[in-house]
């Protein structure tokens, strides 16, 4: 039996992505954007509002438009006017990091929050919000302007508020979701340069620093691009730059690269022979050096680099993108295996990281997969768990806004 073509499964994940919705409501800012949401749902007043938090959200909530939810256009229409108003530096351009109440609290400039304004307006305007269109037209005039590197082929990480140079530092996290914005971005417009560019990342940073280094991903670089091994070794478990190779980037490469390469080729340009074999490998090393590694079952978030775990700590959004790996490699494939495995990573989602009391996903746990809070507290936001119920249930492509606006489905 396979699960992805079973319609009782699908019900059960279109009762899942009404779930998280609901909770994921609460994190409405009456003052602008959208806030972290503690274990109860309740919004963290004690946490500025943060612009990836925002993004996501107003993505989120402009999936939910299309998919016909009550409410949920007015909520994406919150996240744009925030993008537009409170988050939007009036003065030097692009968007600060987090505020909070009236005061600007991180006034960096950051690729990661940058890529997901791209994906945030990209949805919004797929679902046909006011001021999405200008907003994304801003997003993708001050990326490619400030933050875009012709010669590198990649995205520059950050920058201070008048966009003076504050880090020799490059990241892999930001170039990976500059990917995810592109393609939507491509499928919003119709340009066909944000998928070159997409593809240019994914090339160097697939097919040379994952290739070239048995599928252990380096994620940090110097300004010349040159991996940072050791970087973060004293704070290993740090949520957004961890020492080592990250497991659920491994899985959410190996979707990413399947998706822009149906994108790539239903567009009409040149699609490597890379790109599926891979993203096979990528998704392979995931599950051998990240699944049931330590004595218990779940993934690890980090390993070293001769695969050993690092941080031993279970996160939702690692299980969230080995089921949309899983579910993208069979919809290419067709091979069985990854129809188990999906199967297997539910359960394990169902049986440890949902919170049918109190609502969404629990975003950490322990090595013995009790409830976990030495990363992460509280349930910030519901992108990663909302994608994994959207995924299985979409063509490879286009982007979801996109091919949710096209009635694809099930």
């Amino acid at each position: 039996m396979i699960w992805m073509t079973n319609p009782a499964h699908v019900r059960w994940l279109e009762s899942e992505t009404d779930r998280l919705l609901e909770f994921g409501a609460a994190s409405l800012d009456p003052r602008g954007g959208f806030g972290w949401l503690d274990e109860a749902g309740s919004l963290d007043v004690t946490r500025p509002v943060e612009l990836w938090i925002t993004c996501r959200m107003t993505h989120c909530f402009s999936l939910a438009a299309l998919m016909g939810r009550p409410g949920a256009g007015a909520l994406a229409d919150h996240g744009i006017d925030a993008l537009r108003g409170r988050l939007h530096d009036d003065v030097h351009g692009g968007w600060f990091a987090a505020v909070d109440g009236d005061a600007i609290t991180k006034d960096l400039k950051e690729a990661y929050g940058h890529a997901f304004v791209i994906l945030a307006a990209s949805s919004a305007l797929m679902a046909g919000r006011p001021g999405a269109q200008s907003l994304l037209d801003e997003a993708l005039a001050v990326h490619a302007e400030r933050f875009w590197d012709e010669g590198a082929g990649m995205s520059r990480e950050v920058f201070g508020r008048d966009w003076s140079e504050v880090e020799d530092y490059r990241g892999v996290n930001a170039n990976m979701h500059t990917v995810e914005a592109y393609m939507a971005a491509a499928d919003a417009t119709g340009d066909k340069q944000l998928l070159a560019r997409a593809l240019r990342i994914a090339e160097r940073v697939v097919h040379a620093y994952a290739l070239e280094n048995d599928w252990r991903l380096p994620e940090h670089f110097d300004s010349s691009w040159t991996p940072l091994l050791e970087y973060n070794a004293g704070h290993p478990a740090h949520p957004f730059r961890p020492y080592g190779a990250t497991i659920g980037h491994l899985f959410e490469w190996s979707r990413l690269t399947l998706q822009l390469a149906s994108s790539v080729q239903q567009s009409g340009l040149a699609r490597p022979e890379w790109m599926v074999e891979d993203a096979k490998h990528l998704y392979e090393a995931a599950v051998r050096e990240g699944w049931n590694v330590d004595g218990a079952v779940g993934f690890v978030y980090t390993v070293d680099w001769e695969g050993k775990p690092v941080v031993r700590e279970r996160m939702h959004w690692v299980t969230a993108e080995a089921i949309g790996a899983a579910a993208v490699l069979w919809s290419v494939t067709r091979n069985a295996a990854y129809a188990e495995d999906y199967q297997r990573w539910w359960d394990f989602a169902a049986e440890f990281h949902i919170d049918r009391r109190g609502g969404s996903w629990w975003h950490e746990l322990g090595p013995g997969n009790a409830v976990s809070r030495t990363v992460w507290e509280g349930k910030a936001d519901i992108y990663h768990a909302l994608q994994a119920t959207l995924i299985p249930r979409l063509p490879v492509s286009p982007a979801l806004a996109s091919s949710l606006a096209s009635g694809n489905l099930r």
